[in-house]
């Protein structure tokens, strides 16, 4: 194995993208090229993020939940997370802010728009 990329279903591709534009990334993969999108890549640094529309894949996979937000937790590895935290901190609801965890990392929560919890992290040292 060499990596893990998770596709995250979502209601509106466009408000989305705009959403994880705020936390950095770049929107670097697109389906179609134009007109509505029903798949989107996004990137910032080595962390990517696949977005589809649950109705792109009608009845493919019915065993995909379609809840909001599902059980599901991203744990997202990073430098400098102070500063990172403040560029983003007005931008979007912070659930829970930066404190150190009792295993040494420094953290903070947030929820995107559809529902799912993203925690950021950096083991500091």
């Amino acid at each position: 194995m060499e990596s893990i990329s998770p596709n995250i279903f979502v209601k509106n591709m466009d408000e989305t993208i705009k959403f994880y534009e705020q936390l950095e990334f770049k929107l670097t993969m697109r389906v179609p090229n134009e007109g509505d999108l029903v798949w989107a890549m996004m990137t910032n640094g080595n962390v990517v993020f696949m977005f589809q529309t649950l109705e792109s894949l009608g009845d493919d996979l019915p065993e995909i939940s379609r809840q909001e937000g599902g059980s599901l937790l991203l744990y997202i590895q990073l430098k400098e997370i102070r500063q990172y935290h403040d560029r983003i901190e007005n931008k979007v609801r912070i659930l829970k802010g930066l404190e150190k965890t009792f295993y040494g990392a420094t953290e903070f929560s947030i929820r995107d728009i559809n529902g799912y919890i993203l925690t950021f992290a950096e083991n500091e040292g």
